[in-house]
């Protein structure tokens, strides 16, 4: 019997036009450029289904093994065609399924064999494939992010033509889960799972749910190698590697990732320090933790840690990697970097030829806030740190070298800045670099043919140090003259100093001024204290001068102002308001007694409120 023909049909989600042939020995799909055939004999079919997607509408084929195949590109009326074939060939029944087109965001997941769907009002909105399904991360406690394999990361890349596709989603997935004991398949992997009736975050169950489905938590393929308890610098944690033919796995405690070999640009292997090497990945497509991308994996080993391995593997597998062998009995770098190098087919970036003071292929140094140590290598500049950065060395226009910096002195001296301006665009700017650094990173950029300009002027750097160090005096001086007396805000530190020293040469008891300030006390506020203080203290010694002080104060203000400044130096232990009785009382004695009489202006105001007494009264009670 003739075989029915349908034109301008797609096979799965590639975008390849292609023909789809039905017949009673089954179906068959040949693709129009490269010809590929796909065939499905009659027996496997087993179900068969009709819906609308965006290429118009797809013919779903279930087969016996659970697997089933798509075909897209079908019009409308070519459902009851296509209906009767079914029935007449294969006996099957093609079902109708009914797509939601209200356009809601929120709804109810469900996975349906190897596909999530995604229901609203028991409809499906869409479908997802999670064979595509590269990571699955929880980004916060609420978010769960699936991040899906581009198209052309097989090893091709996708042309300009290529038509854009999805790489990520996220699903907000809010509430509780209750998880029982045994309940899922893989959940003895989830460490959210505490002990049986406990509850659980509903993303951290979605999350699980995928990866048990996904090929995330159960990989198809043989394991080559695995490492355990891998110290993981970037992003920071300790993972299990799983290394696969075609991509290898990082499992750890929170985050799992699939990293196919073909995304890996760039391969590092450089000595830390004496006892610890790095081992680092380039991703040409960064993995996620949450908003952070990270775009290089920086492993860490002990340089004297060796292991024992036997890959997975036959030796006509192994015959067709370059320096791969059969069994290791090597330090443990050595076996991972060999093992990648070999299955990645990426060539190891050593350390160079360069050499900082201590004899170290890196420097120490600061990129912003961030420390870590700067490689010189061959072709590229490597900051390695918590956020590596790699700079070409074909990409650089010019370095600068400088000790411009927030802090002069003697550190300033002893460190230097490097600034890479690139062609590209950024700059970068590496600090705090040891002074004794300077010559071997100038030789080794002169030696890479690298234009360079030095900003370095010790004269410089020396006249300001000097002149640091002069203010740093001025300053220890005003400090001094403020402790003597610290509170006098509005007047200068300096002439209130002066003031205190002048008077208690000038006066011949130390009393004298506390007496001064009792009989102000006395006079403005009638207080009984203020007047039972100046009793004491006049009987000690001081009655004379009490006596004298109160006929001055009646017959001149001159003499009123003596008694004020004296009332200055009481102020150094305790009430340092006093002096602001009198304005002329206070400036006249500035200028007797002190060559800076003006640095109190605002005290003098609040005298004139309450020339007499007022201003005087509160000052006695904040002395006592």
């Amino acid at each position: 019997m003739s075989a029915t023909q349908f034109d301008r049909i797609y096979h799965g989600l590639a975008p390849e036009v292609g023909k789809l042939r039905v017949a009673t020995s089954g179906m068959a799909w040949k693709g129009e450029e490269n010809e590929a055939v796909t065939a499905i004999p009659a027996d496997e079919i087993k179900w068969a289904q009709w819906i609308r997607v965006a290429r118009n509408f797809q013919l779903r084929v279930g087969l016996k093994d659970r697997r089933r195949e798509t075909f897209d590109g079908f019009l409308r009326e070519d459902h009851d065609k296509l209906a009767s074939l079914l029935k007449q060939h294969f006996g099957v029944t093609l079902e109708v399924k009914d797509v939601t087109f209200k356009g809601w965001n929120w709804g109810v997941t469900d996975i349906q064999g190897q596909d999530l769907a995604f229901l609203v009002s028991n409809k499906t909105a869409f479908e997802l494939p999670l064979k595509q399904v590269a990571n699955s991360n929880i980004a916060g406690r609420t978010e769960v992010s699936l991040e899906f394999v581009p198209s052309g990361s097989g090893g091709k890349k996708a042309s300009r033509n290529a038509p854009d596709e999805m790489v990520e989603i996220r699903f907000y997935v809010p509430g509780t889960h209750t998880k029982l004991r045994g309940s899922d398949a893989g959940s003895q992997k989830s460490d959210a799972e505490d002990e049986d009736g406990e509850e659980v975050s509903a993303a951290q169950a979605f999350h699980d749910a995928i990866k048990d489905k996904a090929e995330i938590g159960q990989v198809s393929g043989d394991l080559v190698l695995s490492f355990e308890e891998v110290l993981v610098l970037t992003p920071r944690g300790r993972y299990d590697v799983d290394m696969f033919l075609d991509f290898l796995r990082l499992r750890g405690k929170t985050y799992d990732y699939k990293i196919l070999y073909s995304s890996i640009s760039r391969l590092f292997l450089l000595p830390k320090d004496d006892q610890h090497v790095l081992f680092i990945l380039g991703l040409s497509t960064p993995i996620r933790q949450g908003q952070t991308r990270y775009q290089y994996l920086v492993m860490q080993f002990a340089r004297e840690e060796e292991t024992t391995a036997e890959l997975n593997m036959i030796e006509e597998e192994i015959a067709k990697y370059d320096r791969l062998k059969k069994n290791y009995e090597d330090p443990t770098f050595e076996v991972v970097s060999g093992v990648f190098r070999a299955l990645s087919k990426k060539k190891i970036i050593g350390s160079g030829t360069f050499q900082s003071r201590d004899g170290h292929p890196g420097i120490k140094a600061n990129l912003k806030a961030v420390q870590g140590d700067l490689f010189m290598l061959e072709k590229y500049i490597f900051f390695v740190s918590k956020q590596p950065t790699l700079i070409e060395l074909s990409d650089i226009h010019q370095c600068v070298f400088s000790r411009v910096g927030a802090s002069m002195g003697a550190s300033a001296a002893r460190t230097f800045d490097l600034k890479i301006v690139t062609k590209s665009g950024p700059e970068y700017t590496f600090t705090s670099i040891n002074k004794e650094e300077h010559e071997p990173v100038e030789m080794y950029l002169k030696d890479k043919k690298v234009k360079i300009k030095n900003e370095m002027v010790a004269d410089v750097d020396m006249i300001l140090a000097a002149g640091g160090g002069d203010s740093d005096e001025e300053m220890q001086s005003v400090a001094s003259s403020g402790d003597e007396q610290p509170k006098p805000r509005l007047g200068g530190d300096d002439d209130d100093s002066e003031e205190d020293e002048d008077f208690q040469a000038s006066s011949s008891d130390a009393g004298s001024p506390t007496e001064s300030d009792s009989e102000s006390g006395e006079g403005v506020t009638a207080s009984d204290a203020s007047g039972d203080r100046e009793l004491a203290k006049a009987a000690k010694g001081g009655k004379k001068k009490l006596s004298k002080k109160k006929a001055k104060a009646e017959a001149d203000g001159s003499d009123a102002e003596e008694d004020e400044p004296k009332k200055k130096p009481a102020a150094k232990p305790k009430p340092k308001p006093k002096p602001k009785k009198k304005d002329n009382d206070a400036m006249d004695i500035d200028d007797d007694e002190k060559p800076k009489p003006k640095p109190k202006p605002k005290p003098k105001a609040k005298a004139k409120e309450g020339e007499g007494d007022g201003p005087a009264k509160k000052k006695q009670k904040t002395s006592s």
